[in-house]
Formats: C-alpha cells, structure tokens, sequence
C-alpha cells in the first residue's frame, strides 16, 4: 500500500508506526454552513479511514472544531449573539451534513475552547526552549529557529517572505513569526494566561490537540491543500520545536479543492455552494461518486451534469445490488475475487477512488449480465455491497413515494406537457428529461399506477423513444 506525501512529494509505502494508526485531519471553524468543499474533503479522509479498516487496521481518528477565531467574533458580533452560540450552531449544522453524507464519525471532535490549559503549557514550554516570545500580551514563534521552516510547502523562509508583514499593533522580531497567543481586544472572548488575557491562535490550537489525543508523532495528518501554508507549516515547527521529536507527522496527505469552471471556489469570489442545498437535490451516494470518480489530490470540477450523472450512476449500482434475480442456475460464474483483487490493487495505490467505483460499475454490469443469464449472483451482490460500503456507499433504494391517484395524475400531466421546442433540445437536455420521467413512471408501476405511468410511455413515445422492462431496470433507445 502507498501514499502520497506532502512533505517528500513523492508515493511512499504505507508503514505506520504502531498497531493503531493515529490520523488527524483539520475540522471545521463553525460560523457559517458548509460548502461543497467541505463535504469534499471530509468525504475522502471518511473514505481513507474506511479503507484503512477494511485492510484491518485500526485507526484513532482525531477532527478538530476550532470554536473561537476572528471569523466567529466578527460574525456573532453583527448577529448579535456570543461566539460560543454561533460556534454551536454551526457545529451541530456541520454534524447534520455529515450525517446525511454517510460520514462516519471522528473518535474525538476536540474543541479550542476546552484545551485551553494543554495551548498554555505548549505555549509556556515554547518560550522556555527560546523558540517563543511575549510581546504586548501576545506571544509569537520564532521561525527563524527551525532551520528546515518551509519543507513541507518546499519553500525557502526568503521566497514566503513575499507579502509578508507586520499589522499595525504587532511588535513582531520578524515578519514571519506567527502568533501562538493573542491579546484581547475590549468585549471578545478571552481566557486568562501568563501573558495576560487573550485566546489561542490558529495553528497552535491543531498542534496541542493533536499531540493530545494522539501522541508526539502522527501516522496521517490530512486537509486540504490550502492548507499546506502557513498552517500544516507552522504546526510541524511548533510541534516539533516543543517536543524535540521528528517527524512530528510521517504521512502528510492533502485533497484537492473544488472549481467552479475555472476559478477555484471561494468567499471571496462569492462562489460557493452550500452542501445543504447539494444535499437536498441528489442522494448522498451521487455526491460520494462525484467526488470519489476524481482522485482526491486533483482539483474537482463542481457541476450539475456531473452530479446528474454520479446519480444515474448510483441508480445504476442499486439496481445491481438490489435486483431480484431469475436464479434458475445455481452455479455462481462470477469470479467475485477479481473485482476484490481490483478494488484493492486501486486503492493500496494512493486511495484511487476513481478506478476504484470503475471496478464497481464494471461488478455490477457483470451482475445484470449474469442474472439475466439466469445466474444464482447472491455472492456476487454481497460483495458488491462490501466494497461500496469501504466508499461510504450505502446503495439502498430510494423511498416510494407515497401519493394518491390523482397526486399522480397531476405531477404527470405539468411535466409531461412538452414544450413545442422539445424536439430540437440538445442531446443533455433530452437525456435528463427522459431518465426523469423513466424514474417516475417507475414510481407509479410500483403503486400500481399503471394508467398514468402508460401515459409517460405515450409521451416518450412522442420523442421517439421507446422503452423496454428488464430485470436491470427500464432501458430505453430512440425509434430513430
């Protein structure tokens, strides 16, 4: 099995250090909603820890929740309610997507605000080794202590020195230096300290969690790649400054972050998605598959067309696993350790997720052909679950929805009214129609609607297409 490591740029064998892997990925600052991008990355370090169990390992699994930063200050203050009530909220609004992604659960969620003793001693003992100073009740690192500063984002102190400066207010030594302990201003949240009143500043509150609940050193520290600098960067300094041992991490992995067409996803730019609103037009199979059929180091392109297709795509995988089956063979023809081997091959190789639902996709093609062969596939179907299971994929079947006769007749009659523009819509725009109106005709066959879903086979009929009952769903194709 092989990683990808940050800090050496290059695929090294996975070895950790003891019987348990200890893995640690940066969590959320809880003032707003979460985006896309979050779901993306808690999405694939969710999918590492699965599959690191399902290779037997055991794995501690430490998220963070940084409950007290500028950000929460500001917003709370233009709400007007304290930070710990805002923090709160969208904590518990962050545990909700989670659970609607099928995001398993950290072991830990330490919060900023309840280590407070273990920041201050790692503070404390920072000064005391000379690598830390007070200056005006804060208190800062000193970069220009640790010789290899920069090895992770593989950048010399001068070339990060571009930029940087000194705020107003700040007595810093060096421009570089980054603040562990930050004075208080008048009406903010403050915690009393050696140095006065003040709170922790960002990148400590990641190192004295961490070393916490996992230890000096770490098997695998993730987030994303907007993380590599200053923050992964200066935890590593501090970390390994205060301890005196290397490597403070052994495995550095960080996930691509999510574009919208060609600009990266940002508040700045105004662009973000809210995962709320993904999670409420598509299954949270669909959005696992669309981001999973990327590899996670790689930038993921959000868009609608793909999220309609990861949906096909689930459908696709839930037919499969689902199907009834003829079964009038008994012996089973699928060589079901093939697709075992293939999934593994995948993702012992740097968690490819992509070539690893291909290997899904391809299974559950193989299941359909089998079972249509009439093929005994129970074994084959298990196996599918299992696997989809390591990606966080629960594959369960929609619920029917459960409408009367004439709820039916009147969500058939508005959507089946054709435009007269319908049949010269592009190739996507007809494809989408036809899969929406397949999928509620087969809600109404399952409700025994069967005049209203003969009335979507008439107005596919309309558009030239025809359509075919299978074992392996309703599959259509133009008359033409």
């Amino acid at each position: 099995m092989k990683v990808f490591n940050t800090l050496s740029g290059k695929k090294e064998r996975f070895l950790p250090r003891g019987d348990e892997v200890k893995m640690y990925v940066c969590g959320i600052t809880p003032y707003s909603d979460c985006h896309i991008g979050h779901g993306m990355s808690y999405v694939i370090f969710d999918v590492i820890r699965r599959y690191l169990q399902f290779r037997g390992y055991k794995v501690k699994y430490v998220q963070n929740i940084t409950d007290i930063d500028d950000k929460i200050i500001d917003r709370a203050g233009k709400l007007g309610i304290s930070a710990r009530e805002l923090a709160e909220k969208y904590a518990n609004r962050y545990f909700e997507d989670m659970d609607a992604l099928n995001v398993a659960q950290a072991d830990i969620y330490p919060r900023a605000t309840e280590e407070i003793p273990k920041i201050i001693e790692m503070i404390q003992g920072l000064i005391d080794k000379g690598h830390a100073y007070p200056a005006q009740g804060s208190v800062y690192f000193r970069v220009r202590n640790v010789a290899d500063y920069g090895k992770l984002a593989h950048r010399s102190l001068e070339s990060m020195m571009a930029g940087a400066r000194i705020e107003v207010g700040e007595t810093k030594e060096h421009p570089m230096d980054f603040v562990l302990w930050k004075a208080s201003k008048p009406g903010e949240p403050a915690w009393e300290s050696p140095w006065g009143e003040g709170r922790p500043g960002w990148h400590i509150e990641c190192s004295a969690m961490s070393l916490k609940y996992l230890g000096n050193t770490l098997d695998i520290h993730g987030g994303g790649q907007d993380l590599v600098f200053p923050h992964h960067e200066n935890e590593i300094a501090q970390s390994e400054s205060f301890t005196g041992v290397k490597p403070f991490v052994k495995y550095w992995l960080h996930n691509g972050l999510v574009q919208i067409g060609e600009e990266k996803m940002s508040k700045s730019l105004g662009n973000l998605v809210p995962l709320k609103e993904v999670l409420a037009r598509y299954s949270a199979d669909a959005i696992r598959i669309f981001i999973l059929s990327s590899h996670y180091r790689s930038p993921l392109t959000y868009s609608e067309e793909g999220l309609e297709a990861a949906e096909r795509g689930a459908d696709r995988l839930r037919q499969a696993a689902h199907g009834e089956g003829k079964g009038e063979k008994a012996t089973e023809r699928m060589d079901v350790k093939f697709y075992r081997e293939r999934f593994t091959e995948a993702m012992d190789d740097d968690f490819n997720t992509a070539q690893a639902l291909a290997t899904l996709f391809d299974l559950a093609r193989d299941i359909n052909r089998a079972d249509e062969a009439g093929y005994e596939v129970v074994g084959a179907r298990e196996t599918l679950l299992e696997l989809a299971g390591v990606l966080g994929l629960t594959l369960e079947m929609p619920e029917k929805p459960s409408l009367d006769a004439k709820s039916y007749a009147d969500i058939v009659g508005a959507i089946t009214a054709l435009p007269p523009e319908a049949k010269q819509w592009q190739p996507s725009e007809k494809e989408s129609y036809i899969e929406h109106l397949i999928w509620l005709r087969n809600q109404l066959r399952a409700d025994e609607q069967w005049q209203q879903a003969d009335i979507i086979r008439a107005k596919l009929g309309e558009l030239d297409i025809a359509l075919e009952d299978t074992s392996r769903g309703t599959v259509w194709k133009s008359k033409r």
